[in-house]
């Protein structure tokens, strides 16, 4: 949920003035380049069949599991699979999650992190917790930006959920922007995004053998 709304004509002045001040960190500057620059959005190139399968390649492409099923039915991750019957944004967020979630929490529904927004069985994800309040949080942060960048790459348009994970909340604030390319930096660091500030292709991220494709 939007904290506080931007109103269509003023994003762009806020974009560029965003951008300016990401003028001494070119890695930071180059990844919000590609997320600004899914703005505007063409009506209809929202969640379109073509993005859902896109998000649902890039999860096979990383060797994570696929169920052509709503996360209601059970969990968006239950361990094995990401139920990918949902929009094309949330399945790239899913992704994101199973590149940052430590691997012994993999075999949990929802990473361990609790219930998702879309989780159906909520009482059995919330009862496989497994992070404490702090931790979740800063990895539901990572996961955010992991997934927008994603969504750049995927010719997605990224700028909604940038809007909508509060990316921009308070823009002109310097926190703001030290938060961008703080959480990048940490994505760096963590081998998920590269020296362009662009995220690590699958064939750079082999895929525990435990989790193979599903048909």
């Amino acid at each position: 949920m939007i904290m506080s709304p931007i109103a269509p004509p003023d994003l762009e002045r806020i974009l560029a003035a965003f951008a300016d001040r990401l003028a001494g960190t070119p890695r930071a500057a180059a990844a919000f380049a590609r997320i600004a620059a899914t703005w505007p959005v063409a009506p209809g190139t929202v969640d379109t069949p073509a993005q859902r399968a896109d998000a649902m390649r890039l999860a096979r492409a990383f060797g994570i599991g696929t169920l052509d099923e709503e996360p209601q039915r059970a969990f968006s991750w239950d361990g094995k699979v990401i139920r990918w019957r949902t929009e094309a944004s949330v399945t790239v967020h899913e992704v994101a999650h199973w590149l940052l979630c430590a691997p012994e929490r993999r075999h949990l529904p929802d990473f361990g992190l609790g219930a998702g927004p879309e989780t159906g069985l909520r009482e059995i994800a919330d009862a496989a917790l497994a992070v404490g309040p702090e931790e979740r949080e800063h990895e539901e942060v990572l996961t955010s930006l992991l997934g927008i960048l994603w969504e750049a790459e995927l010719g997605q348009p990224a700028i909604l959920a940038f809007l909508e994970q509060n990316w921009l909340e308070g823009p002109e604030r310097p926190s703001t922007v030290t938060f961008f390319v703080d959480r990048l930096e940490e994505l760096r660091r963590r081998g998920l995004v590269d020296g362009g500030g662009r995220p690590v292709q699958p064939a750079e991220i082999p895929a525990p053998a435990s989790l193979t494709a599903a048909a």
